[in-house]
C-alpha cells in the first residue's frame, strides 16, 4: 500500500484543509484529486502528513492555512483554527476562540469544533465549554498535553 493510501485510509479520505470528501478514485492530477500535504510550510517541523486535495494543497503552497469557519455559524471575533490547533498541540490548556451572541450559537460553535479538530488534529482530545459573561457567550476549548 502507498503512502497516499495509508495516509488517506488514517484521515478518512478527506480533505484536512477544506474537510471535505476526498475521491479515492480521482487522478492525483485533478485539483480534487488526492494529495499528501506535511500540513505545514516548515519542513524542519516534525509534523504528520495529512491527506489534502491537491487543489488544496497547491493553493497554500508556502503561505500558511486558514482553516475556514463556516457561514452557518454565527460567531464574533473567530480565532485562527490553525494557531490555536498549533498552540493546544503544544501546551495544552485553553483557548477563547469565539463570541457568540446566543447560548444557542456558542453550542453550536462548540459542537463544530470538537468535531473539526477531531479531523484537524487526530488524536488530540478537545473538549468545547460555554461561558456566559457581559452579555455574550464564550466558546472556550480545552486539550490535555500529549
Amino acid at each position: 500500500m502507498s503512502l497516499l493510501d495509508n495516509v488517506a485510509e488514517r484521515d478518512g479520505w478527506s480533505c484536512w484543509v477544506c474537510d471535505e470528501p476526498v475521491d479515492p478514485d480521482m487522478s492525483v492530477n485533478d485539483p480534487r484529486g488526492p494529495s499528501v500535504d506535511s500540513r505545514t510550510a516548515d519542513r524542519k517541523a516534525k509534523v504528520p502528513e495529512r491527506l489534502a486535495h491537491r487543489g488544496c494543497n497547491t493553493r497554500k503552497g508556502a503561505v500558511k492555512v486558514v482553516i475556514a469557519w463556516p457561514d452557518h455559524l454565527y460567531v464574533v471575533d473567530p480565532a485562527p483554527l490553525i494557531t490555536v490547533a498549533g498552540r493546544l498541540e503544544r501546551k495544552g490548556g485553553r483557548e477563547m476562540v469565539a463570541r457568540c451572541p446566543t447560548e444557542q450559537d456558542a453550542r453550536a460553535a462548540a459542537d463544530w469544533l470538537v468535531d473539526r479538530f477531531s479531523r484537524l488534529v487526530p488524536g488530540l482530545p478537545v473538549t468545547a465549554e460555554i461561558e456566559a459573561g457581559g452579555g455574550q457567550f464564550l466558546v472556550v476549548l480545552a486539550a490535555g498535553r500529549r
